[in-house]
């Protein structure tokens, strides 16, 4: 399978990009392509709603998201990667979605497996409702299949983080597939 995993933290060395590498480490171990895409650093601007693309066409847009965009069509699984920002997920992954809008019709038809990966300093039982609606509205709507959700509560430092049950549970989602 090829697994595109999407990293969106301002954070290299951070808490979410820590389970990132877990998951892929248990991925790569089972045989899976995965390829790597840190949209936290890349060249990327939001979407203008400018209607240029059609929803279908290319966006006017010249930016990192050009050439991944084959790379996702080219996927059979995408895996969102953020730290937890203000109970959402970070700008970065926010606006890499909202520029799926150039190729919505492409997506939906497409049939993607999904998974989601968090990293939240908070461990309350409710810091991650919200993100974990939006992900099941994301992959609803684009006619995503969920394979699983990696939802690290109390990961506020790598240190904190290495120290939980997340780094385990995402290896093991990533040999699961």
């Amino acid at each position: 399978m090829k697994i595109l995993v999407i990293k969106s933290s301002p954070h290299k060395k951070g808490s979410s990009n820590l389970l990132a590498d877990n998951f892929i480490q248990g991925a790569e171990e089972k045989g899976h392509q995965v390829t790597v895409f840190d949209a936290g650093h890349a060249d990327l601007h939001p979407c203008l709603g400018c209607g240029a693309c059609g929803m279908s066409g290319n966006c006017c847009q010249k930016d990192d998201m050009s050439g991944i965009q084959e790379k996702i069509l080219d996927s059979d699984m995408v895996v969102f990667v953020t730290p937890l920002y203000y109970f959402g997920m970070s700008a970065q992954l926010k606006m890499f979605i909202d520029r799926f809008y150039s190729f919505n019709r492409e997506l939906m038809t497409k049939q993607l497996q999904s998974a989601l990966i968090v990293a939240a300093w908070d461990d309350k039982d409710w810091t991650m409702k919200d993100i974990s609606a939006h992900y099941e509205t994301l992959c609803h709507y684009l006619d995503f299949k969920d394979r699983g959700q990696i939802l690290g509560k109390g990961c506020g430092t790598v240190s904190m983080t290495e120290d939980t049950i997340f780094p385990k549970q995402a290896y093991e989602l990533g040999k699961s597939l």
